[in-house]
């Protein structure tokens, strides 16, 4: 089984995050970048299976030179090897198209990714992604096993999970239950120096064409001050619960 593994180069969520040119662009400077968490579930899945049945991982990320120690960490986590497709990640669409190009040529039986990426929030590509390569497609996945040429898959709906079977080939979008959170691997000290061997194969891209821009950002309003009252005051408490806070 050839399993690509879609890796997503995001913010380290204690990042401070700014705007620069009007608030029309992410000024990245300062910032320590990591694998998207919800795609770090689904590489860790895709380890179990070249463990236990022998399947070949390949990552993937559509980005500049600038998200190649992300593709490395993700070697040095026990991929076999990775591909960077050398353009910006621009919208969902132009960055599915990119992958679709890349799953033809590599034959993937598997495409696993996160739902969504912490940095946009988008939760676009998978679902396009599998659209454009006309295979079946299961999102908010909890849970994967695969026999043969047949998935069963477990994902997340309101109120409870919901249990499906398909065939192959197939496209994932996962997070936190296909693997618990203690299972997420560290690379350690071995698989960072064989990680550098690894092939790292940059392709050029196949020019899909952005259909959305960023107009501006705009950072959540900040947080009120916190009003301290003392313990015996409890009729305080009282109305600025109901008269300022209006939550009573």
């Amino acid at each position: 089984m050839k399993i690509l593994v879609c890796i997503s180069h995001v913010p380290d969520t204690t990042s401070k995050i700014n705007f620069t040119e009007n608030d029309s662009k992410f000024d990245s400077n300062g910032v320590q970048y990591v694998i998207n968490p919800y795609d770090e579930f689904a590489l860790t899945r895709a380890m179990w299976f070249k463990e236990k049945q022998g399947a070949s991982v390949t990552v993937v990320n559509v980005g500049n030179a600038s998200t190649e120690p992300t593709l490395r960490k993700a070697l040095a986590i026990g991929a076999d090897d990775a591909i960077r497709v050398n353009t910006e990640a621009t919208d969902g669409l132009s960055v599915a198209k990119e992958l679709a190009e890349v799953v033809k040529n590599g034959g993937y039986d598997l495409v696993l990714a996160g739902k969504e990426s912490i940095d946009y929030n988008g939760g676009m590509v998978p679902g396009m992604l599998a659209t454009l390569l006309d295979f079946n497609f299961v999102n908010a996945c909890i849970g994967l096993e695969v026999d043969g040429d047949k998935a069963t898959i477990a994902r997340e709906i309101d109120g409870g999970k919901e249990t499906l079977s398909c065939n192959l080939p197939l496209v994932i979008a996962g997070q936190k239950g296909m693997v618990e959170e203690k299972d997420l691997r560290i690379p350690n000290m071995r698989g960072i120096m064989m990680a550098r061997k690894k092939p790292l194969n940059v392709v050029a891209p196949v020019g899909a064409n952005a259909v959305t821009t960023t107009v501006s950002f705009e950072k959540p309003a900040a947080k009120a001050a916190c009003k301290l009252v003392d313990a015996e005051h409890v009729e305080e408490l009282i109305d600025l619960l109901h008269n300022e806070a209006k939550v009573i």
